[in-house]
């Protein structure tokens, strides 16, 4: 009997709210101000969930480029000689599944028809370098000088240097000459041009073997200034590196290296999620409003619906649903919207970028579930709070003040 009564009750408010959705002539501002608040809030979730995937593909884009310039770990020694290939070896023991590349490190500055330019100077192993640069990969060509040198797009433009030229890099170290000493200085052929995407590096760095640092600086072989580690999960990795590695040696992940940068986008990504977030707040004070006007407007049939028998449960629940209706609609909408518009704009060539200034030629998208989800949960707790105000003032409507009224 109490589930017949609460079935019955459950009909009459279904009836109610879908009296209430349908045009009224005699009040068309009621359903103008519904429909610019469905159309509001699917504008809302649709714009957050592009913004959010173009947001984050760039972000992961700029990632992908400083994880391979930076090295998921990076070894670095605190007393001299404390990186060689017996720590090496050790590491590589201990830990098979990760890969190594030892480097030694200098600044210098490269010249070539007239052109000058600072560099940071690495001698690296090629071999070992080629398995965990997939650019430096990608660059090396075929001289087998020891004085060979891999060079960015940017300083290989800069200074006219392509593939097969020479350069001369002046390196701080003094050498003899006559009477006096000059900075060393030594012609290194261009063995290949890299293309990382991010331009500061391009101009910057320079790859050349450990012979040449070996030859030139006399660097004692089998000792390094630093060491690179490739790793799929370097965030799960370094705690178990750094507690094999002696006292002598630090560890540092890309993520630390980088953390100001990382940082400054985790803040601008959550300030551009709640400046969009206050286009759906502006839609649901429509909710408000258009609820308000439909409360105010049938005054007199939700006291005589009080008289006949509602309850102010029923009542509330009919303008709290009816709310509920008009947000979860727009957010459907604005989810198949926002799907689409993401499916477009990875599919087909719509928007193109200068490929030297952001890395990359094609607009990166990439929405993950955890921001999906943010977007459906914020948005679902202005339409439940929108939804409250005016079904607790349909609640309060008075019969026996309305009747008299009328």
């Amino acid at each position: 009997m109490v589930q017949t009564i609460s079935s019955s009750n459950n009909h009459f408010v279904r009836r109610i709210i879908r009296h209430y959705l349908k045009y009224d002539k005699e009040n068309p501002f009621i359903f103008i101000s519904s429909m610019l608040a469905f159309l509001g809030i699917t504008a809302g979730v649709m714009v957050l969930m592009l913004s959010m995937g173009i947001y984050t593909g760039m972000q992961e884009e700029m990632k992908e480029k400083l994880f391979v310039m930076n090295y998921p770990l990076t070894i670095m020694p605190i007393e001299e000689n404390a990186i060689n290939d017996t720590l090496i070896q050790n590491l590589h023991t201990h830990f098979p599944q990760l890969k190594f590349s030892p480097y030694y490190t200098t600044q210098v500055i490269s010249k070539n028809e007239g052109a000058v330019q600072g560099s940071l100077l690495y001698g690296v192993d090629y071999d070992k370098e080629s398995q965990i640069n997939s650019i430096f990969k990608e660059a090396k060509g075929n001289a087998t000088s020891k004085f060979r040198a891999i060079i960015g797009e940017g300083l290989s433009f800069e200074m006219n240097a392509p593939k097969g030229t020479k350069i001369t890099l002046y390196f701080s170290e003094q050498q003899a000459i006559g009477f006096g000493t000059m900075p060393l200085q030594k012609r290194f052929i261009v063995d290949g041009v890299f293309k990382s995407g991010l331009k500061a590096y391009d101009k910057a760095i320079i790859y050349t073997s450990l012979e040449a640092f070996e030859k030139l600086l006399k660097r004692p072989q089998g000792f390094y200034d630093g060491l690179h580690i490739y790793t799929k999960e370097p965030l799960k990795e370094i705690d178990a590196i750094k507690a094999s590695l002696p006292s002598n040696v630090v560890i540092e992940g890309w993520w630390q290296q980088n953390g100001n940068i990382f940082a400054a986008m985790q803040m601008e990504k959550k300030a551009l999620f709640l400046v969009l977030l206050l286009i759906v707040l502006v839609a649901s004070l429509n909710i408000v409003s258009s609820l308000l006007m439909t409360v105010m407007s049938r005054r007199s049939e939700i006291a005589l619906l009080r008289t006949l028998g509602a309850t102010k449960k029923e009542i509330k629940s009919i303008f709290f649903k009816l709310g509920l209706i008009i947000g979860a609609s727009g957010i459907l909408a604005g989810t198949l919207l926002g799907g689409l518009g993401i499916w477009i704009l990875t599919t087909f060539d719509i928007i193109s970028m200068p490929e030297d200034v952001y890395g990359t030629s094609t607009l990166p998208i990439d929405l993950t579930m955890s921001d999906f989800s943010l977007i459906i949960i914020g948005t679902a707790i202005i339409v439940l709070l929108s939804s409250l105000y005016p079904a607790k003032k349909a609640a309060q409507t008075d019969p026996l003040m309305v009747l008299r009224n009328e």
